[in-house]
Parts: C-alpha cells; structure tokens; sequence
C-alpha cells in the first residue's frame, strides 16, 4: 500500500471512530416538530417611555425565561433573534392557550392595597373586578414587579389545606410588603386584602390573615398566598409573580404546537425512507458497477453515520425539514462516487494497460474539480435557506450542508481506501469485468452507437422548454399560487379524528361552529386541516368540538400554527430575495468558475426549472410553504450541480482541441456525462420516491417538489443549458481555454499514489 493510502486509511479510521463516538454517546436534539411542543416567536412593541431595541428585548427575554422556569417546562429555551425578536420552545407543552396566557402577559406587575367598595373611587383609585369576577375598589399601586425576587407553589402537606404560592421580595419590596400589609391589618373586610394586578387584571387579591397584628404586618421578605388553588392554578400564579413586569410589551406573531404522535410518526417515516432508499440505492449502484458499486454502498452506510454524528457534535437541532434533508442528502451523496467510477471507466478505456487500480486512481484526481465546482453550488444554496429562511427550515439547510460535506468524505476518502484496498489483490485487478470499471457502460456505449447530435436539434429543444415555461407561467396566472400561512398570516390547525369524516362533513362542522369562509382540506386517512385569518385559541376549541360532534369521534389536536400578517409579508419578501440571491449568486459563481456563457446559460436553465416546479405546484393546487422554498432552492442547487458536471467536461474537452467547432465539443460533452447524471439521478430518485409514499403530506410535497426539480433538472443541463451555451458562445469574444501540459509518460509503479 502507498504512503498516500496509509494516510488516508488512518484518516478513515480516524473519522469512524469520532463518528461512533459521537453517534452513540449523544442523542440526537429533536425540534418541537418532532418532539412536540410549543413555539412561539415574540416581537417586541415600543412603549409610551421605552423604546423596544436590543436591550429592552434583553431585559423582556430574562423577565420570560423567570415566568417558562416558574412553569417548570423541562428543557426549555428562550432565545432572542435579531433585535426585536424572541424565540420561545416549550417541549412537551400542547396548550397554546396556557403558553399564551403565561409567557405573553405584558403589562406591569404591580399590588394595591383594597378599599371597601363604595362606589365612589377617588384620586387614584378605580373600580376593578377581582379574579372570581366581584368588582372591588384600588387604591394607588404600593409594589411593582421589580420588588418581587421569586415565586413557587407548593401543597401543605401539614395541614392539607390545599395548594398556595409562597413570593420572596428583593431589595426595598420586602419592606415595602410589610407596610402594605400592616395597614391591612388594621382593617375590616375587603380592607385587609391586596390586589396583585397584572396586564389590567386582578390575578389574585389575597386577605392578610388574622394573626398578623395590626401596624405589624408580614416580616421576613416573604409571604404565602393561599386559596382554593388547582394545581396548574398555582403553579400559573407563581409563573405570573416569579415573571414580574416586561419593560417593553410583546405580541405573538408565530406560533407552532406539535403533538408528540405527529413527531414520531414523522421520524418513523423518515428512517424507513432512509433504509429503503440507501437499500434500493445500493442495489442499483451495484447493478452498475459492481464491485467498486458494492463498496461505494459500504461507503454509503459510512456517510450516513458520519452525517448524524456531525449533526450530533454540533448541537444542530433536527427539525422535520431537516430530517428530510438529512435522508435526502444520503441519495446525493452517492454522486461523486459516481463521477469517479465514471472517470476510472473512461481511463481504463482508453489505456487498459495501467490497469483498473491506477485507472480508478486516476478518476477520483479527475472528478475532484467537477465535485468540487458541484457541491458548492449546493452549499450556496443552502447557505441561503440558513441565513434567509426561518423556523424548520433553516434545519433543512444545516442538515443537507453537512450531508454535502460528509458526501465528500465519504467518497473522496471511504470510498477511496476501500476501492483501492480491494483492487490492489491480483486476483481482482485481473477480472477488469467483475470490478466494474471494465467498461464505459451500456447507456454511454449506446449513445456512441446512436451518435446523437443535441446541439444540431438546438433549437427544438429550446422550443420545448420555452412551451413547458409557457404552460407553467399560465398555471400560475390561471390557478394561482395557494401560498400557505408562513407566506400569508393566518393559522393553520390540523385535527385527527378517530372515525373517518368526509371533507363536506368537516366543512360543515367548521361552519357550523361560526367560520364559513375558513379553508377545510383532508390531511392524510383521517386527518382535517383548517386554514383561516383569524382563529383565537377558544375557537381552535370550539372547531375541535363541532368536528367531534359531526361524528369525527375523538379528535385531536395534531399541528397548530399561527403567524401573523406581519412576519408573513416579511418571509414572503425573504422567499424572493433568497430566490433572486441564489440566482446571482450561482450565475457569479459559475461566471468566475468557467465562462459568462456557460454561468449564464446555466442560470437560465436553473430559471427553467424554478418556473416549471412552481407552475406544476399552481396546476395541483398544492401549498407552497416553508418547506417548498427549501425544496425550491434545492432544486437550484441541483440543477447547477448538474451543469456544472457537463460544462466541466465540456471546458476539458473544448482545451484538448481549442480549433474544433464548440458546438461539436458541446454535444461530445454533454453526452460523455449523460451516464453520470442519469444514474445520480437515479440514486436521489429512490429516496425522494419513498419519502413520497412513506413521509406524510409535510414531507409528499417537498418529495414531489424535487421529484419535478430532479427530473426537469436533469433534462435542462443538457438539452436547455448547455445549448445556450452554444448560442451565447457567438457573442462570446474570449477565446478558448488553454490545453492541460501533458505530463511525460514516467515508468509505472506499484507505490505511486496522489493525495487529495
């Protein structure tokens, strides 16, 4: 074995067992998506004398996260994101509306002492209803929020007199407390009690007890509230006292709940369509080249354990895009696999000689440009999703960056030994056939037979991709685009019944229940999703009721999300942007890295694409989403990725003869890489079609979203791309690139080896 091979082997080894380290000594973070919870994105609003900024936003994220502690979710996060924004994840939590209730309270937190009501408020004072609905009159307030320290409930389990809070003071609030209720003391009636106000509501209004002596009041900087306290109501006032004052007020503008059986169901579905795509990948992968194939599969079963386990050690939150992206990814990575066995063939062809060993050598040094100029175009693309997209989504972006950059690994370096390893035995080497690399293959032996000439039918190719655009554009005009909620504001709330409900019933219920307009579809065998503007949380509840007594049985609240009008203008206008920015970014990329013409004509049969997903997607009437986008901008990606593989072929071969005709050097090109983009496509195919059947109508759509993508992809890199190239290449006044310096021929031996 070459000293190169030993490096890589130990490189190898070296990455497996970080891996399994990792893999199987961390679990892996769920996303309220999977886990099930709540998620709430707050905006802070500006005050009469606080204006909402950084610090403000700062100072209401440590005033929430006392009120999420005091409710006692496990493991929940509070994190502010940019300068007005707060993002709140309660796993585990199903309530939106006790989430709401207790996190989004804004007002001050402050106590009044209580006067006997005689209808006659003075100066300061003001007649307010109490927490059973009694009005009660107030004096001025006599403690705020900041006095407060801590507040916990708890159940007397001396005397069994029921559930009470017990509130700690801080700095001048203990003192404060004790002149409060020592003049309490000294009165009769409602004189003795105190009212604790919050967002203009009385949550409690307590009356000092009768031991407590007269102009005494309640030492020791802190005090027990009791009453006839359920336990969540206990717990509920702790979390509102321990939370005190917002300096700023806040508004819900997102909000997500997920039932932990719609997660598990959805992680279920995503590892069968992991196990069947990597099993159908593999057989076809050895179908087509056998042997090396056969390894590059064992490769395969590599890169998905190198995948998780960097997903691990990042701490990177797997969401239920994410989780797609991450089984998606597992289909691409067998792409530079690909590209070198296909190399390793055509080297073997033309000088069997050397042999398979050196000729697959050889293959993987020749395919790392093409890899290379190929996942960086992936990697813009989801770049993008992670900076302009929000929510899930951006996990759909971390997961396929790692996913590319684990593919790389795992072919560049696993596949790489191991194909080596095994080709160095005699007894292989001497059975070229068996290898796989014994020939160029049917597909591309077949088109040089057939000797097809593209670029000669150039322009009705064109023709064609011009009318598909024309019927997808008029979709879009025709039928429209159904954007969903994230792009709209709105609220979306998906039900699961016990007994099957056809659509026209469940319309009925829900306009029954007072909503005639809202939008009712069918989600799954036994699943109803309504879509409405407005929707408050009891009348989520009232829905759920109409649809249980239509004859649903038992229903259940499976998914809820709310956004509102504001941050859906802003996602829609971040939808374009990202859009427009992974065009330019593609076309400047692609310009730098080859030619303007072949930058430019790549960009346009990206554009090609994009118009003939979204058009489809308008003729089905299918919601395009969050979820969509990222399938949108993985089709971008893919689509330059394909492009990038011919028109490096093409750049090869245009500088091996600078004076042959470019359109001749184009349909050689593109036809030499035909085999490979077939067969990458196959191996995305696979997964997409199990995530299809198996993933639930969140992850259908994104599968048939790339399903379109891959298809109308694959055709536009050679038969849109790349003769537009041609056409452009007239206007072109740079000339050819140079020819590579041919090395001298240097005598062949066994210990020779060049390092990636």
């Amino acid at each position: 074995m070459t000293r190169a091979n030993v490096v890589r082997a130990l490189l190898a080894l070296a990455v497996l067992a970080t891996s399994c380290y990792f893999a199987f000594s961390k679990p892996a973070r769920l996303g309220l998506d999977l886990r099930g919870g709540t998620q709430m994105v707050l905006e802070t609003k500006d005050s009469p004398t606080v204006k909402a900024g950084r610090e403000s936003t700062d100072r209401a994220k440590e005033v929430l996260q006392r009120r999420v502690d005091a409710l006692g979710v496990a493991e929940s996060t509070i994190t502010r994101s940019g300068d007005r924004r707060i993002i709140v994840e309660l796993p585990d939590v199903q309530d939106p509306t006790r989430a709401a209730e207790v996190v989004g309270k804004t007002a001050q937190l402050t106590a009044h002492p209580v006067r006997t009501n005689d209808g006659k408020p003075k100066q300061g004072e003001k007649i307010i209803n109490d927490e059973q609905g009694q009005p009660i009159l107030i004096g001025p307030a006599g403690l705020t929020g900041d006095g407060i320290g801590s507040a916990d409930s708890g159940f007397d389990q001396q005397n069994m007199s029921g559930w009470f809070v017990t509130v700690k003071f801080r700095g001048g609030g203990g003192a404060t407390w004790e002149k409060m209720t020592a003049k309490a003391a000294c009165g009769m009636g409602d004189d003795r009690r105190i009212a604790i106000v919050l967002d203009g509501e009385v949550i409690s209004s307590p009356a000092v007890t009768q031991d407590v002596q007269c102009n005494i009041g309640i030492t020791g900087g802190s005090t027990q509230i009791t009453g006839d306290f359920t336990p969540e109501e206990a717990k509920n006032l702790a979390a509102l006292i321990q939370g005190g004052s917002l300096p700023v007020p806040v508004e819900i503008i997102e909000q997500r709940v997920v039932g932990p059986t719609l997660g598990d169901a959805a992680i279920e579905a995503s590892a069968q369509a992991a196990i069947i795509g990597i099993l159908l990948t593999g057989l076809f992968i050895i179908a087509v080249y056998r042997l090396v194939g056969f390894l590059a599969t064992v490769s395969l079963a590599c890169y998905a354990l190198i995948s998780y386990a960097a997903l691990v050690a990042i701490g990177a939150t797997l969401t239920l895009p994410g989780l797609a992206g991450f089984v998606l990814a597992i289909g691409m990575a067998i792409d530079a696999n690909v590209l070198a066995f296909e190399r390793a063939r055509e080297e073997y062809a033309d000088r069997p000689g050397r042999g398979v060993r050196r000729a697959l050598a050889t293959g993987f040094d020749k395919a790392w440009s093409a890899i290379a100029d190929s996942n960086i175009t992936t990697l813009l693309a989801a770049g993008l999703l992670f900076f302009l997209a929000s929510g899930p989504v951006r996990g759909f972006g971390v997961t396929l960056s790692i996913g590319v950059l684990g593919s790389m690994v795992s072919a560049m370096l696993l596949s790489r030994v191991l194909t080596d390893a095994v080709l160095s035995r005699r007894m292989v080497a001497r059975r070229p056939k068996l290898t796989g690399l014994g020939s160029t293959g049917r597909v591309r032996q077949w088109l040089e037979r057939r000797d097809f000439d593209i670029m000669k039918r150039r322009r009705l190719f064109l023709g064609i991709s011009a009318l598909a655009v024309v019927i997808a554009i008029s979709g879009i005009f025709v039928r429209g685009l159904n954007f969903g909620v994230e792009f709209t504001g709105g609220r979306l709330v998906e039900y699961s019944t016990s007994q099957p409900m056809s659509i026209d019933t469940a319309r009925a219920a829900v306009a029954d229940a007072g909503f005639p307009r809202a939008v009712v579809q069918s989600s799954g065998t036994d699943d109803i999703s309504v879509r409405t503007e407005k929707l408050t949380n009891a009348e989520v509840a009232s829905i759920q009721k109409a649809l249980a007594d239509k004859g649903g049985g038992q229903v259940a609240k499976q998914r809820d999300e709310l956004i509102g009008p504001s941050l859906g203008d802003e996602l829609r206008t971040k939808a374009v942007i990202a859009l427009l920015i992974a065009l330019l970014a593609q076309l400047a990329y692609l310009a730098i890295r080859f030619r303007w013409t072949f930058g430019l004509g790549s960009v346009i049969g990206m554009f090609h694409d994009v118009i003939i997903v979204i058009g489809v997607f308008a003729w089905l009437g299918k919601t395009l989403d969050g979820v969509f986008l990222a399938a949108l901008l993985t089709v971008i990606g893919y689509s330059v990725n394909d492009s990038v593989v011919v028109f490096d072929r093409v750049r090869e071969l245009w500088g091996a003869r600078p004076k042959a005709q470019f359109a001749e050097v184009a349909n050689a090109g593109a036809l030499q890489t035909v085999p490979r983009t077939v067969n990458t496509g196959m191996g995305a195919l696979f997964i997409l079609a199990a995530l299809a059947f198996l993933g639930g109508d969140s992850l259908t759509d994104f599968a048939i979203a790339l399903l379109i993508g891959i298809v109308v992809g694959t055709y536009s890199s050679v038969f849109v791309a790349t003769p537009l190239a041609v056409v452009l290449e007239r206007h072109a006044k740079s000339p050819p690139p140079r020819p590579k310096l041919k090395r001298q021929p240097q005598r062949e031996r066994t210990d020779s080896g060049a390092v990636i």
